[in-house]
């Protein structure tokens, strides 16, 4: 049973990651979709690419000639690589996101994964559960992120989880990730089981964070042993539920993990049972998966 003093502690982490002042914050427009946020610094720097953005009454949209993906998307790259010129943009990773209102919709544009952030656009990923039954009690592993990380650096993590670049399928990215991140062959990967999305909305050093993360579970024999392959990870740890739930509940610890990885672990202790329905609030800590969801 996970002490209701942990949940809380889980439900005030959270909450706190989520809360936003909306105020702050200035739509990209493009035909009349809200597709990025921007806070008022940054949206006053945008109005200085005036050969790109027209801003006007606190909203930014593109100039007229250029209307369509690949324009749009040509003059993006120009602007990412004068930001990250200034230092505004601490990841570079050379791979692009489509953004768009929905995960497949045809896409208004390309950006460089590293700015996405800075503009405030939504994005994707696929985060993976890794399970492990043991005489009955379900157990799950846990990833710690290398100290060279841009973002989250030290921090524990899902023990697969990454971005949905441009083109790429849900279940590719899982096969991907799950080999880089902890040496799973594709076979096994195949096997990780969809479980629904949740979403993630905070702000950053770097920007808003706005990011659907579709997430899977994936059953692991009891002799795995995960083993990192491009660095990313540097430790995994393997606990049970209980344990699970601890370590998402902290903050400012050498064990906090990642906002994103947290609210995974949340969601996948309440499918599983390990949060009962009938503890002191509940629905508000259920319901922090899909707060961000509409904004």
């Amino acid at each position: 049973m996970i002490d209701v003093a942990i949940l809380s502690a889980i439900r005030d982490r959270l909450a706190q990651a989520f809360a936003i002042d909306e105020t702050r914050y200035h739509p990209l427009v493009v035909d009349r979709v809200r597709l990025g946020w921007l806070d008022d610094d940054r949206f006053a720097r945008l109005a200085q690419f005036n050969d790109v953005f027209r801003v006007a009454d606190g909203v930014a949209t593109f100039v007229a000639p250029l209307s369509d993906c690949n324009a749009r998307s040509a003059a993006m790259a120009d602007i990412a690589q004068a930001l990250r010129a200034e230092g505004a943009l601490p990841a570079w990773r050379n791979e692009t996101y489509a953004v768009a209102s929905e995960f497949d919709a045809p896409p208004a544009f390309h950006l460089e994964r590293g700015a996405a952030r800075w503009f405030g656009v939504r994005t994707w990923a696929a985060h993976v559960n890794g399970l492990v039954h043991d005489n009955g009690d379900l157990r799950m592993w846990f990833a710690r992120r290398s100290p060279t990380k841009a973002v989250d650096a030290g921090l524990f993590d899902n023990l697969v989880g990454g971005g949905i670049a441009a083109g790429m399928r849900v279940d590719a990215t899982v096969v991907k990730e799950a080999w880089e991140e902890a040496g799973i062959a594709a076979h096994v990967a195949r096997r990780a089981r969809p479980s629904g999305a949740v979403h993630v909305r905070r702000n950053m050093f770097d920007g808003l964070e706005r990011e659907t993360l579709f997430v899977h579970d994936l059953a692991l024999p009891k002799d795995f042993v995960p083993a990192n392959q491009d660095g990313e990870a540097v430790g995994h740890r393997l606990v049970d539920l209980t344990e699970a739930a601890r370590l998402i509940a902290q903050d400012g610890t050498s064990d906090d993990v990642t906002i994103d990885a947290s609210v995974v672990v949340l969601d996948c202790l309440l499918r599983h049972g390990a949060i009962a329905p009938d503890v002191p609030g509940y629905i508000p800590l259920a319901s922090l998966r899909f707060s961000a969801a509409d904004w």
